[in-house]
């Protein structure tokens, strides 16, 4: 009997089955987008979807880390996509009966993300187990260019579809792309930690265990200070970015096809830059990559998508924000995975992920509100400070969110910026040792200290 793929092999086995199913995803995200909005007509309606979705990861998550660490890694993924397969069957039944509501989505996006609390730490664990640490940024990049390659084919493609197959027939196809992840996880061989460091996961109490990825995240000064650089970003770039789709469609009166085109555009750039880093490797100096890329992206990025009023600018402020983000994403995972023991990934991951996704959880909301209530009005008045905004970002329709990209994006830049200036994350690769250059003790977790 021949052996289970492993390795870089079978890393891009499942690579392969994440892209394929992604695509699927993201035709069913762009068809209920649009139906959301034709039925609500309010940004605040489509940033709760998203809210839904944020919510329960971040409830769940501090228990899916202290679970990771204690089962099958290869399992906890595939019970992840399954969920999230779940979760679109059951909105396919509902729309078929003529019984679809916007509530439905909410409760749908809830349950995908309870059991999405899983799923990143147990793949980005799971690298480090696969993979030598210097294919760790070429990894977390493909990974990363799974989203973008479905940014480029699933808007045109939902688009290009939904005259003749409908809503029916996009559920359809992501019912079945989900299926072929799954199938590709359950040929590969995925690594586990070793038999010891999970026996004793299993005698130590699940409680403490939660707390314990907090513990060592917050011991050390140089990953502490990234984890807020994150939890900053991701809500000034959420607070913009949740409002992309309504601002597209309010400044161009509702063409879905322009706001395809620019979906199509980011995901164009996240592919171009992350075969760049595929190829390339990435920058030895990962942190210098990271903060480089976030002050690029934010002052050139989404500036330039709030100050456009047409396609040509908004396509060159989509190409601008996404192409150096697989770099940023690539080498910031690969910091961790590096820095941080595989055995209590897990646990460290998952306390990453919440920290720093408590921002955009609640910019999500947040954001539909400011839209609503607060942008949109002012720049829909006659104040002197909209007359004084409106050469920047127009007027009418969509000139409020336009208003919120402009704000946000250059909030990000100076949180890169700061980044630069504080020594424990502009040093971290230095201050911080490699976990395989540690004389680890076999039998206890100890907290990192920085």
């Amino acid at each position: 009997m021949r052996s289970r793929p492993r390795g870089m092999v079978g890393f891009s086995v499942i690579w392969f089955g994440q892209l394929v199913s992604m695509l699927g995803t993201g035709m069913t995200q762009f068809a209920l987008t649009i139906w959301a909005w034709q039925v609500t007509g309010e940004a605040t309606a489509l940033a709760l979807v998203g809210f839904c979705g944020y919510f329960p990861r971040i409830v769940f998550t501090p228990l899916a880390g202290a679970l990771i660490d204690r089962w099958n890694r290869k399992l906890v993924m595939i019970l992840s996509d399954l969920a999230a397969g779940v979760a679109t069957i059951a909105i396919f039944v509902l729309y078929r009966l003529d019984a679809l509501e916007i509530w439905h989505l909410y409760g749908a996006a809830a349950f995908a993300g309870a059991f999405g609390s899983f799923q990143f730490p147990a793949y980005s664990a799971s690298i480090s187990l696969m993979l030598p640490k210097e294919q760790f940024t070429r990894a977390n990049t493909m990974l990363g260019m799974v989203y973008s390659v479905s940014g480029v084919f699933s808007p045109i493609a939902a688009g290009a579809l939904l005259a003749f197959i409908g809503i029916g027939g996009i559920l359809t196809i992501d019912i079945v792309t989900f299926t072929f992840a799954i199938g590709a996880l359950l040929v590969v061989a995925v690594p586990q930690p070793a038999e010891h460091h999970v026996a004793e996961a299993k005698k130590r109490s699940l409680l403490a265990d939660c707390a314990f990825g907090f513990r060592y995240v917050l011991a050390s000064r140089s990953l502490t200070g990234l984890l807020m650089l994150f939890f900053t970003l991701n809500f000034l770039l959420t607070c913009s970015g949740a409002v992309l789709a309504p601002m597209i469609l309010a400044r161009s009166g509702n063409n879905e096809l322009a706001l395809g085109t620019v979906q199509m555009i980011f995901g164009i750039s996240g592919v171009v830059g992350g075969a760049l880093v595929t190829v390339w490797g990435g920058p030895k100096r990962r942190i210098y990559g990271l903060l480089i890329t976030v002050i690029v992206t934010g002052l050139l990025g989404n500036t330039v998508l709030g100050i456009g009023r047409g396609l040509v600018v908004w396509g060159i402020g989509a190409f601008l924000s996404m192409f150096f983000i697989p770099l940023a994403n690539g080498a910031s995972a690969a910091i961790w995975q590096t820095k941080v023991p595989p055995h209590l990934q897990g646990r460290v991951f998952s306390a990453r992920i919440l920290i720093g996704q408590i921002g955009a959880a609640v910019a999500i909301p947040l954001s539909g509100v400011l839209a609503d209530r607060v942008f949109e009005p002012l720049m829909a008045g006659a104040s002197a400070l909209s007359q004084a905004l409106t050469p920047l970002v127009g007027s009418g329709p969509g000139a409020g969110m336009g208003l919120m990209f402009v704000l946000f994006g250059v909030l990000g830049t100076i949180a890169g910026v700061s980044g630069f200036a504080y020594r424990p994350v502009r040093e971290i690769e230095s201050m911080l040792p490699d976990f395989d250059a540690e004389a680890q003790d076999e039998g206890q977790d100890e907290v990192a200290d920085g």
